[in-house]
Order: C-alpha cells, then sequence, then structure tokens
C-alpha cells in the first residue's frame, strides 16, 4: 500500500472535490486510488496497491492546488511521461513584494507573457502564490523553466520570446533531421 499526503490552500478544495465529487472521483478512477480529503485542515491522502497511480494522483492533485484547473490538471493522465514541476518563488526572494514583482514578470502586461510561454513551448502554466507550476512533456519543461527562469533573473520579455524561438527552430530541424 502506497500512501501519499498532500497539504491543499481551502480555497481549492472545492476546485478537487468538483460538483458532486466528480473531480475526486474521476482522479481516483484514473489511477487506482483512494482519496479522502479533510477540508478542516487541508490534508488530502491519497492511498492504493499501484505506486504509480498513487504519484500519478498526487501530481494532479499538487496541480490543481497551485492553481491549475481540473481539466488542465488531467493532461498529466494523458501521457506517463507528462510532468509536474513546481518553481517556489519563495526560494529565490523570501520578501513577498518581490515575489508579487517576479509573478508580475511572469505573467507579463494582460498574461500575454505566460501565454506566449505556453504556445511557444506546450506547456501549462499556472502562477499562484509562491509558486509556478508548470505540466508538460521533460524536454519542453526544460524550455519553459529556462524561459521563466531568464524572466526571474531580469532578462527582457523580447529576448525570452527569442530564445523560445531558436528552440522552436531547433526543435522542428531535429524533427526533420530524424526523419531524413
Amino acid at each position: 500500500m502506497t500512501v501519499q499526503e498532500i497539504r491543499i490552500g481551502a480555497r481549492r478544495i472545492g476546485a478537487l472535490i468538483g460538483k458532486r465529487g466528480a473531480i475526486k472521483r474521476k482522479i481516483e478512477e484514473q489511477t487506482g486510488s483512494a482519496i479522502r480529503i479533510d477540508s478542516d485542515e487541508g490534508d488530502v491522502f491519497i492511498e492504493g496497491e499501484d505506486a504509480f497511480g498513487v504519484l500519478r494522483a498526487a501530481d494532479v492533485v499538487t496541480a490543481i492546488a497551485r492553481g491549475f484547473s481540473p481539466e488542465r490538471a488531467f493532461a498529466l493522465f494523458e501521457d506517463e511521461d507528462m510532468t509536474l514541476e513546481v518553481i517556489d518563488l519563495s526560494e529565490i526572494d523570501p520578501s513577498p513584494k518581490q515575489q508579487e514583482r517576479l509573478r508580475g514578470r511572469i505573467i507579463g502586461k494582460a498574461g500575454k507573457g505566460r501565454q506566449q510561454i505556453e504556445d511557444m513551448t506546450g506547456v501549462e502554466i499556472s502562477v499562484q502564490g509562491k509558486t509556478v507550476a508548470l505540466i508538460g512533456m521533460p524536454e519542453k519543461l526544460r524550455t519553459a523553466r529556462t524561459a521563466i527562469e531568464m524572466l526571474i533573473n531580469g532578462a527582457q520579455h523580447e529576448t525570452v520570446f527569442s530564445f523560445l524561438e531558436k528552440k522552436r527552430r531547433e526543435e522542428r530541424e531535429d524533427m526533420l533531421g530524424y526523419y531524413y
């Protein structure tokens, strides 16, 4: 029996449970695990016989806790290589004011920065609280994480988008080289 425990904010419990328990039920069905939620404390307990299923359920619960809609978090069910990665902004700068500035740089004006990184990498991104969460395939995650780190380190948005465009070109060339 494998058991995982995750703490989730009170505001995200409803998103995890879903209408009449539909989201919780879908996670359980997809992963063969059982989920118990302590709404008062915000603790989520996931258990099951299949260790991979329990870990996948934990990733989906964490993704929802980190601000992804359940539908976007379910991308983790699409491919077993799909990965969740969380960047903790408080490890970069403990000051809430600086974390807010970093979140703003990542999101960009009217959300365009985040949207552009998502579009250019195929990685889902959620910026909430002290974290930036990413869902994607490992190679694409590395590219998106590098772009986010560039923004955190003060790079201009144009520089980051040029980097992403270069990566996209390299990826296309690699793909063509693979077939020819």
